[in-house]
């Protein structure tokens, strides 16, 4: 627990507009917001001047508040300011964090930011540049940059405005006007953010480094103890069909409607218009996919990385497919299932068909090399690269869905099963770079954790060994091939209607139409990729 600054330190007046009770904290800073009337107050001297009115706030649900107190290496600190800043595909908060101890030049308090984003937290500190800073016209995402005696690899460019403020701020916030940041991260797990500003402003970028955390790691005193209750609340009406939707997580940006199958936007937060579209893919009752091997809703208990075994619940399920190379009719299907930990934030499984496997966002990135990748002093080698395309989903995720939504991937294998995923999602200005790491999972593992049935086990397994000849009998080893071959030629490509024939002839409502679907359909997810859709990470953007 933070303790109080000192109070020679602290400045408090009446806000002019309201007269609520304003405080400063820090010497430091120029602006606060007052809480009550939402007046943004500058500081000139003794007195406080009213230079014009935040908007509100989008309620987000956030654990964190003002006047949330903890430790960062050793370190005390309090959350006394926030922004909340948006971009194409949401939102994302900045807390100020005003420390106990002063800054370099002893004149004020040190502070840095708290960055919240998907359910993942970094901290960072403005620092001196290595060198000057390129325009962002000159990072290319995905591209190494070198600045000092440091390579980084760029992971998004991004235009941003300033949403909303509150608290105690160490500039003056300017609303809705449009200014670049770029992210990098590196082989140290770090993350640097450049923060070009306003070009209106004409000053130098800054730049700011930090690392990813977790929050259990800050021990934070006094977060909100009604975020859970409120998000039991938060609904939302699906504008397909009208069927309520209880959305769960505080970071959702998209919803699949129980009733409709149309998945909901509402990146805007809720009360927005919400875009919608409908998924047409073939599968159960002529619309949909495949049935979850594990239900949405359920928690398991895995150890997936650092930190222990965890209780993790299943709140989305995605099934996606490779999109062939021209020339290319091979292609592949595969299923992920999105969970996620209050503590810990979001993970994936990967069921495809050379098995299971789990990963999870870095908050750096790999050191490349070839076709080689080294991260944490292992080294892993090149698979596979290919576009992957997401094809149905159920339940809510922390990213934007669009129809067709497209990813390039590439997958790496390191020792004992460790495995690495690079995914680029977006094009020129919305183009991100997010980087996995994770390893393979036996399914009796799933079995347990998820408390499943005994007879689920054999609907796990994702393991062609059986064609091996192996133990098997010639008749055997005859029908399993036969069995093999009858699978793979029964897969449903990638936005392909393999029932065509039948809707033309019989139309969609017919019994022999909707058996080929529920049959086409309920062959999907046999992919050969480990690939994880992991947009986000907490980065400081």
């Amino acid at each position: 627990m933070a303790t109080e600054p000192s109070p020679q330190r602290a400045y408090r007046a009446a806000c002019p507009n309201c007269g609520a009770a304003v405080e400063f904290r820090s010497a430091a800073s120029a602006l606060a917001v007052c809480s009550y009337c939402r007046s943004t107050l500058l500081r000139e001297g003794e007195a406080l001047r009213r230079i014009g009115q935040s908007a509100e706030l989008f309620e987000d649900h956030s654990p964190l508040q003002l006047g949330a107190s903890g430790r960062w290496q050793g370190a005390a600190f309090t959350l006394v300011g926030r922004l909340q800043l948006r971009y194409a595909g949401g939102s994302w908060n900045e807390w100020h964090a005003l420390f106990d101890t002063a800054d370099a030049t002893g004149a004020a308090l040190r502070s840095g930011w708290l960055s919240e984003d998907n359910g993942g937290y970094v901290f960072s500190f403005e620092a001196p540049p290595p060198e000057a800073l390129p325009p962002p016209e000159a990072l290319r995402v995905g591209a190494a940059q070198v600045l000092g005696r440091e390579t980084w690899s760029v992971a998004s460019v991004t235009t941003a405005k300033l949403g909303a403020a509150e608290g105690e701020l160490p500039f003056v916030p300017v609303l809705e006007r449009a200014y670049v940041v770029a992210e990098l991260r590196n082989a140290q797990d770090e993350v640097a953010s450049i923060d070009y500003g306003p070009a209106s402003e004409g000053r130098p970028p800054r730049w700011y480094v930090g690392r990813g955390l977790q929050l259990a790691a800050l021990g934070l005193g006094g977060l909100r103890e009604d975020s859970t209750r409120e998000l039991k609340g938060r609904s939302v009406e699906c504008p397909s069909c009208g069927a309520a939707l209880a959305v769960q997580l505080a970071t959702t940006q998209s919803i699949a409607c129980h009733q409709c199958h149309a998945v909901v936007d509402v990146s805007k937060g809720v009360g927005a218009d919400l875009q919608h579209y409908a998924q047409d893919t073939p599968g159960a009752e002529g619309r949909g996919g495949g049935e979850p091997l594990l239900p949405l809703g359920r928690s398991g208990a895995l150890a997936l990385g650092a930190g222990g075994t965890r209780s993790w619940q299943v709140v989305g399920y995605v099934e996606r497919c490779t999109l062939p190379e021209p020339g290319d009719d091979e292609q592949s299907f595969w299923r992920e299932y999105l969970l996620y930990n209050q503590k810990a934030g979001f993970a994936f499984l990967v069921d495809a068909e050379d098995g299971w496997s789990w990963v999870r966002p870095l908050t750096g990135a790999p050191q490349l090399g070839g076709s080689t990748a080294r991260w944490q002093g292992d080294s892993y080698r090149e698979l596979y690269r290919y576009t992957g395309q997401i094809t149905y989903v159920l339940g809510e995720f922390y990213w934007r869905l669009e129809r067709g939504q497209r990813t390039v991937n590439t997958d790496y294998q390191g020792p004992g099963g460790k495995r690495l995923n690079r995914e680029q999602t977006g094009e020129g200005g919305d183009a991100e770079v997010t980087w996995s790491a994770g390893a393979a999972l036996d399914a009796d593992v799933l079995l347990k954790a998820f408390k499943l049935d005994a007879g689920q086990h054999a609907a796990l397994q994702r393991d062609v060994k059986p064609l091996s000849s192996r133990g098997i009998g010639g008749l055997a080893g005859l029908f399993l091939f036969l069995l093999f071959v009858v699978i793979v030629f029964s897969l449903v490509r990638c936005g392909r209607d393999d029932c065509a024939e039948l809707r033309s002839l019989y139309g969609e409502a017919s019994n022999e139409y909707q058996q080929c679907a529920r049959n086409t359909g309920g062959a999907r997810g046999y992919g050969g990729s480990y690939g994880g859709f992991s947009t986000g990470g907490g980065g400081h953007k």
